[in-house]
């Protein structure tokens, strides 16, 4: 199936319901928004619709905690960004937004509440079952036709994102549409050979990405770094130490070790892991093999040995997917790792980064510009290279088929 696009639409004009993903770092203190990556992201989107009159939807965090917040200052970024006036609204989907909707003309762009304030945006549903929420059903009488734009919330079973699709025609926007373009090109004509650079801490995910990849043929080769080469080591019988091991237990990680050895099991020859590691000891940089790695030590970055070896494999990759630091990349000293594996994967003739904390690293190096691309949504992005349909998609692609391009 496929989903419809701004460019399947017979006119862009009417009202648009738009779902972006402004979710943003934001200073405790003061209120500001410290990143606007995700508001230039959304810009095009947004102007596209310069004729029609566009309603905004988004979320800032979620409840319970602190940067939950609303929207107020977030209509003011975007309306610096895209040079015209935001108008920002304390509700959703009450008699005031539906009397400011009403009085909208085109090319006006308004943006509704944090759409999190809602009780029910915050419920895991199925798509039919969420076209009838409360939520959905006055959304959806307020516009003519819903464009997602929100690839950063694509893994997310809520209603604004998989139950508006279900009641009314819906297409995807530009960002949405590059996002699923170009990581699909992974799977399909993606330059040989293909090397993915999984690291971090969300190991779970980074397991079925592994097992997904190497299964299907996809990778050439995969390379573990940071906590997640730590549960390969303690797979293959290598003791990195109790710290390590501690960190896997808190994460709640220590059955993803039998996981790992059912991937070295099938494609150990595949499977590219560090055998040699850097810790603090004294407070300086020390580096050890991983088999006579002192006990009491975490580890905290690649040792400069297989670093040389994972930049000389990457250098002889046509494409590489990285997602996830090798290390403690915020403390200098055991930010070698991470940053010199960025690098050499930005030369890669095709190179994606797969969001979140990585993205950062890479725009704060400079070298953005040099990959192919860098995806807007971390769990959304790794969740897609699982090989799973994302729900926002699998809904997107209904609603093509229930409503097409109908008036």
């Amino acid at each position: 199936m496929k989903f419809g696009t701004l460019n399947d639409l017979d006119t862009l004009k009417g009202t648009a319901l738009l779902r972006v993903d402004f979710n943003s770092p934001i200073d405790p203190a003061s209120g500001l928004i410290l990143d606007d990556k995700r508001f230039r992201e959304h810009s095009p989107t947004v102007k596209a619709l310069e004729d029609a009159k566009c309603v905004i939807l988004a979320h800032q965090s979620r409840p319970g905690k602190k940067d939950f917040t609303t929207l107020n200052a977030h209509a003011e970024k975007l309306g610096k960004l895209i040079g015209r006036n935001v108008e920002y609204i304390d509700d959703i989907f009450g008699r005031c937004a539906r009397d400011i909707v009403n009085q909208m003309k085109a090319g006006d762009v308004l943006m509704l509440e944090n759409i999190r304030f809602s009780a029910e945006e915050n419920l895991k549903l199925s798509g039919p079952e969420a076209a009838q929420t409360h939520l959905v059903r006055r959304l959806s009488a307020m516009g003519d036709y819903f464009v997602n734009d929100a690839f950063g919330t694509a893994h997310r079973s809520q209603p604004s994102i998989v139950g508006l699709p279900f009641a009314m025609k819906s297409v995807a926007g530009t960002l949405m549409e590059k996002e699923v373009k170009t990581l699909s090109r992974v799977f399909t004509d993606a330059p040989s050979p293909v090397t993915f650079v999984l690291g971090g801490t969300k190991v779970d995910d980074s397991l079925d990405v592994a097992k997904n990849v190497l299964d299907s043929g996809i990778a050439d080769q995969v390379m573990a770094v940071g906590v997640v080469a730590n549960v390969f080591l303690f797979a293959k019988g290598i003791n990195v130490g109790d710290p390590a091991m501690d960190l896997i237990r808190k994460l709640g990680y220590t059955s993803e070790i039998e996981k790992a050895k059912e991937i070295l099991s099938a494609h150990g020859d595949k499977v590219i892991i560090p055998d040699n590691v850097a810790v603090r000891e004294d407070g300086a940089r020390v580096e050890y093999p991983v088999n006579r790695l002192p006990g009491d030590l975490p580890v905290l970055d690649l040792g400069i040995d297989s670093l040389a070896e994972f930049t000389g494999i990457i250098k002889e990759s046509g494409t590489v997917v990285f997602n996830g630091p090798a290390g403690v990349f915020e403390e200098e000293i055991f930010s070698t790792g991470t940053f010199e594996l960025l690098r050499a994967s930005a030369e890669a003739e095709f190179s994606v980064v797969g969001g979140g904390h990585t993205a950062v690293v890479v725009e704060s190096l400079g070298i953005n510009d040099k990959f192919s691309h860098i995806s807007t949504g971390g769990g959304a992005c790794i969740e897609f290279l699982t090989g799973k349909k994302l729900p926002a998609v699998a809904a997107l692609e209904e609603s093509w088929q229930i409503f097409g391009n109908k008036a």
